[in-house]
């Protein structure tokens, strides 16, 4: 496909979905560790409105929640909850629309997708505390993204079919790595990390190592539902309906890791831990 019309197709897509978003809330949990088990209390929806509230990230010492809002000047803007005393400020008010935002290592900038005037999406590194972006990568037509570290980027790049590439800053090396990926692309470590690949009925899972520059099978599960993440203590996690579930690697199988209907939750498309395994922030789809 040529690839201006392709970015053209994508924005109009973009441009008819934002009509058709669906009304998401986030939800915050507070993790209670038992002898017996990990229990979720004190649920919160941070939201509360109607309309888009999305891709949740938290702040490096837990004490705040950033997230994409969709209002009614329809830009998608970045709003950040301050956990303790449960306000929200809006960081960023712009003529752009940004995505995922993910705060870097050094808390002083966020990481994030920002469609542009000329409708090009490139990775912004937007100042924390004025909202203002400081500087971007080049990358274009990036849907998705994971810093494996410093100097790598991994993301998901809206080609036909969609693909999965890494970008090193330091050398200017773009290279494919595989196509139809899931949106969601998790690091194990600096050099490898875990990624999925979705056909019309399951998702399989596979780890790289960029060291071997080898792909593992990992696991599969049979659903298209694209999101999981990978947790340093429990391993791989995936959503499905309104349960988070957990492979375990040693018996191969899929468990219930937790199950949030009692919460009223209907159908979770994103999920986060915090770093210090204090919080669980979901996304439920209405």
């Amino acid at each position: 496909m040529n690839r201006k019309f392709s970015i053209l197709l994508f924005v109009l897509v973009l441009s008819i979905a934002k009509a058709q978003l669906p009304d998401t809330d986030v939800w915050l949990f507070k993790l209670e560790k038992t002898k017996k088990e990990l229990k979720l209390t004190d649920p919160k929806n941070i939201s509360k409105r109607p309309g888009y509230d999305n891709q949740p990230s938290f702040s490096n010492d837990s004490k705040k929640i950033y997230y994409v809002s969709i209002r009614e000047d329809k830009q998608a803007d970045i709003y950040v909850y301050d956990i303790g005393n449960e306000k929200t400020i809006q960081l960023t008010k712009t003529k752009e629309s940004e995505y995922s935002p993910v705060l870097t290592p050094d808390a002083k900038c966020l990481n994030s997708v920002v469609v542009e005037s000329d409708s090009a999406q490139r990775i912004h590194f937007i100042n924390s505390l004025t909202g203002i972006s400081d500087k971007k990568f080049e990358v274009d037509s990036v849907g998705y993204y994971t810093f494996l570290n410093n100097d790598t980027v991994l993301y998901y790049k809206l080609t036909s079919p969609h693909s999965l590439r890494y970008y090193v800053k330091s050398t200017n090396e773009d290279k494919w790595l595989g196509n139809n990926p899931t949106r969601t692309f998790k690091t194990l470590n600096r050099h490898a990390f875990i990624y999925g690949v979705k056909d019309s009925v399951k998702v399989t899972f596979y780890k790289y190592d960029f060291v071997f520059q080898k792909a593992e099978k990992y696991a599969e599960y049979l659903s298209t539902s694209e999101d999981a993440v990978w947790h340093e203590q429990h391993g791989l996690l995936k959503s499905e309906g309104n349960k988070i579930l957990r492979y375990e690697e040693t018996k191969k199988e899929w468990i219930t890791f937790f199950d949030l209907s009692s919460f009223g939750i209907k159908k979770i498309t994103r999920f986060n831990f915090d770093p210090k395994n204090k919080f669980l922030v979901i996304v439920d789809n209405l």
